[in-house]
């Protein structure tokens, strides 16, 4: 099977793709596989990293404002639109997918024009422009939440497949993670993480709750920073009890980390959800207000309305709400329980496998077809 994955921006777009290339590897070992990104993503460091080549586009998204910048967005895409072709063309691929970002703009329109079969990967609850415009075109829309579902015209193309989620994480255990972490049975966990980069009114609010309120060790915490902002952060908090307080730059062993919590703080982005709920992980949520179309939001709300999250909006975060909202939470050890409960029930540890057989069958379909 030759297959072409276009995704690129975020870690959030790429780590899906990343993710269900490596699944069908596993499962067709023979299959090629490339990526299709853009020079400013983040993909040029990820996907090289895990073994998979990189072409690259040219391509940029709109501003909302006219502008200058607008026509060169317009020339941009036009060029993509001719690069993705000759690409296409030469790598004469079975199936293309796209899991997200302004680069699968071009890539999948394209495939779509010249009867490739044709797959697009929704993260979030509410889906971006790209991915509904691209809907209209392609064989398959793939969604991680059923609140997307209503976003897209055509529903006999949609199927519910989840986000993919990294295996460590799936096959993770409670017990192994907190001994690996050191933290003894009568004792709670709290992670606090802002994203890889960090959030900057997440970070201040949490030092300034562990300045004021945090001075006994009542419970454990684990605070990830973003690398950027470590260093100072470290410093501000000098004098917090290291032995209950673990401040680092970045979690890079996540599995242990998540599994060993009793609650997490994080972000609304679509893959730190479908890791939670996969280890079924009771969550405060502060999404982010500084993305697209505000769709950490719905992810967020998604999980509150079943009663697997709480969600502080940023304009309303300060340093007294968090605390006595992780306070309440780690008190009301039942309703700790019934939101671990709601979250593992919205859990999907499945979405690789339910990709691959789509993937499957439009390969199938397509050469029915030749």
């Amino acid at each position: 099977m030759r297959v072409i994955i276009a995704g690129g921006g975020t870690a959030g777009h790429i780590n899906p793709g990343l993710a269900i290339a490596k699944y069908i590897k596993q499962k067709a070992p023979d299959s090629e596989i490339i990526f299709i990104g853009t020079q400013k993503g983040l993909e040029t460091k990820l996907v090289p990293r895990e073994g998979f080549e990189l072409k690259l586009i040219t391509v940029r998204g709109f501003k909302r404002k006219l502008s200058l910048d607008t026509f060169v967005a317009f020339k941009e895409m036009f060029q993509g639109v001719f690069e993705a072709r000759r690409i296409i063309k030469q790598f004469k691929p079975d199936i293309v997918i796209g899991t997200g970002g302004y680069v699968c703009g071009p890539v999948l329109f394209m495939a779509a024009r010249l009867k490739i079969p044709t797959l697009i990967h929704e993260q979030n609850a509410f889906p971006g422009v790209t991915n509904k415009l691209l809907s209209r075109f392609v064989d398959i829309v793939a969604i991680s939440f059923k609140e997307a579902k209503k976003y897209f015209k055509n529903e006999k193309k949609i199927i519910l497949t989840g986000n993919p989620v990294r295996n460590e994480i799936v096959e993770a255990d409670r017990a192994s993670g907190r001994t690996k972490m050191g933290i003894s049975p009568d004792k709670q966990l709290v992670v606090v993480v802002g994203g890889s980069r960090g959030a900057g009114n997440i970070n201040t609010a949490v030092v300034e709750m562990l300045k004021k309120y945090y001075s006994n060790g009542e419970f454990n915490i684990v605070f990830a920073t973003g690398e950027a902002q470590f260093d100072k952060l470290k410093a501000d908090a000098n004098g917090i009890d290291e032995n209950f307080v673990k401040i680092v730059p970045y979690i890079y062993d996540a599995a242990d980390v998540y599994s060993a919590a009793d609650l997490i703080v994080c972000r609304g982005g679509a893959i730190t959800m479908s890791e939670i709920t996969a280890l079924g992980l009771p969550a405060v949520i502060i999404p982010s207000p500084f993305v697209t179309a505000n769709h950490q939001e719905y992810n967020a709300r998604a999980l509150e309305s079943q009663g697997a999250a709480v969600v502080i909006l940023e304009k309303d975060l300060n340093p007294d709400i968090l605390y006595n909202q992780i306070k309440d939470l780690l008190k009301d050890k039942d309703q700790l329980a019934r939101m671990s409960r709601n979250s593992r029930k919205m859990g999907i540890l499945d979405a690789s496998e339910k990709i691959f057989s789509v993937v499957k069958e439009l390969e199938r379909s397509s050469r029915k077809n030749k």
